[in-house]
């Protein structure tokens, strides 16, 4: 039987299905309303997040109230302070239990356990969960009992576990239905949260919530592929497997100029679908494949899947991550940080036709093509010997799917500090333009004064003056920075 008020704090599940704290929560209490926390500290414009970013939260958070008003109750939007103002509104509407699913990031885990201390001294039931992984991070050691180090064997034990375990049938995971009807509070008492202390956003306008994240405005929705919401997400995924996307996933994957991935990843950093529905449908897919090029593309976006649960098993494990490199031996490396190359990088003006285009697709966009990302990455470390925490920093700056775990694990890939077995991987921005934009369509795309420039020309940077229009030289040379980069590296080992 139902006995308990209760409130559900949404944080990275911005979603009303398969929200393994919102079904515990909806099956064990009385009367139940959501909040959602816009804190300061995650959204920090000059370090922890991006316009993009905040578009998509704004948006996402518009359907999710909507999503619970359908279901009888609301979703109250408080900015501030988290450990204060859920405290205040248990006080408030004398709720008895507190749900939320567990994060991994250091603030996030630090500030759980504030908020934890404080409720407790309160007589208040806390109940938290594991949501955003599929596989618990106590459960997938080595045989030594510690955490992995190297993706190759994580993801074979990752694997391992997911279809040995009972979690799953057939290997598809059990999906959390939320009730249809959900008894929030009533009129008067939600007429008391308004007249409170509480910085609480009643309006279910869009332009509200935006204001409350940002002065800006994030105006380039329309080319970010990554649609925000729990709808579009699911959208997205259905569309990913019915249109066949998935099925020649493996070669299409890495040309920057086809829509040819699935274009989840800020739907899966802030929870508007879940992993389990990610996984879930990779599987339906590969029941339905008819030859092994289509199992092997699946079993491919699988492996992008456990890359993430790799990346954030890291950061749990390893938080240091979060400020420096795995390997301390690059706490040595003398890096030459000239600021008018990091300036000409961020901005497109390098002179380099394909680092260009990916800079300008994320300006433009609030999002970059992944095989673009690594390119850009080794660039910035291999060629213009700057810190890779630059980079970092500038991607969760704009990045609309930016993710502490998973940014952070890529720069250390790209920059060789982090966990990975081959230190030493220099990307050539020019045989990776050749081989992965053979036709130039997407440096054309981004660089359109640079349209009328053959494609030979365009992909190995060989323009004369002539046809440069404005677009500048290559602020380096490919080869020598990467020797002196070579040079660099052996004197830290």
């Amino acid at each position: 039987m139902k006995k308990f008020r209760s409130i559900f704090w949404h944080r990275r599940d911005l979603r009303i299905e398969d929200n393994i704290g919102l079904f515990e929560a909806s099956k064990n209490s009385k009367n139940l309303i959501g909040v959602y926390v816009l804190d300061p500290n995650l959204l920090n414009l000059n370090r922890t997040t991006s316009e993009a970013k905040n578009w998509f939260l704004a948006e996402s958070l518009l359907e999710l109230q909507k999503n619970w008003e359908r279901r009888g109750s609301r979703l109250l939007i408080l900015n501030g302070d988290p450990i204060k103002l859920i405290s205040k509104l248990a006080d408030l509407i004398k709720a008895e239990c507190i749900y939320w699913n567990e994060n991994i990031e250091p603030y996030e885990i630090n500030r759980d356990r504030l908020i934890i201390e404080k409720l407790s001294k309160e007589k208040i039931n806390i109940h938290t969960f594991l949501d955003q992984l599929i596989i618990n991070p106590s459960d997938i050691k080595t045989n030594n009992d510690e955490p992995y180090k190297v993706y190759g064997p994580f993801y074979r034990k990752w694997i391992e576990i997911i279809k040995n375990s009972q979690i799953s049938k057939n290997n598809l995971i059990q999906i959390s239905r939320t009730p249809e009807n959900i008894r929030g509070l009533n009129e008067r008492e939600l007429s008391s949260i308004k007249n409170s202390d509480l910085n609480y956003c009643i309006s279910r306008e869009s332009d509200s919530i935006n204001d409350l994240l940002t002065s800006n405005r994030f105006n380039n929705s329309n080319l970010c592929p990554c649609k925000p919401g729990e709808s579009e997400s699911i959208n997205q995924l259905n569309l990913f497997i019915n249109s066949g996307g998935i099925n020649s996933y493996n070669q299409a994957r890495d040309i920057p100029s086809l829509d040819s991935t699935s274009n989840l990843s800020a739907a899966l950093s802030l929870g508007t679908i879940s992993c389990r529905a990610v996984w879930n449908g990779a599987q339906i897919s590969k029941n339905m494949a008819h030859n092994e090029y289509q199992l092997n593309s699946i079993d491919t976006w699988i492996k992008e899947l456990a890359w993430r649960e790799f990346y954030q098993n890291a950061l749990i494990n390893f938080p240091g991550l979060e400020k420096g490199p795995y390997r301390e031996k690059w706490l040595k490396f003398p890096w030459q940080n000239k600021s008018d190359w990091f300036n000409a990088w961020e901005n497109g003006l390098t002179g380099i036709p394909i680092i260009d285009a990916a800079m300008r697709q994320l300006k433009n966009s609030g999002w970059m093509h992944n095989r673009c990302r690594m390119i850009v990455a080794s660039f910035l470390v291999k060629d213009l010997l700057i810190d890779w925490r630059w980079g970092e920093l500038f991607f969760m700056k704009s990045l609309v799917d930016g993710d502490l775990a998973s940014n952070n694990g890529g720069w250390q890939w790209s920059a060789s500090s982090g966990m990975d077995p081959k230190p030493m991987r220099i990307f050539n921005p020019y045989r990776q333009a050749s081989k992965f934009d053979e036709n130039g369509n997407y440096i054309r795309k981004w660089i359109p004064e640079l349209t009328h420039v053959s494609t030979p020309n365009l992909l190995s940077g060989e323009i004369i003056s002539a046809e440069r229009k404005g677009y500048p030289n290559p602020i380096i040379n490919h080869k020598n920075q990467t020797s002196i980069f070579k040079e660099l590296y052996s004197s830290i080992n």
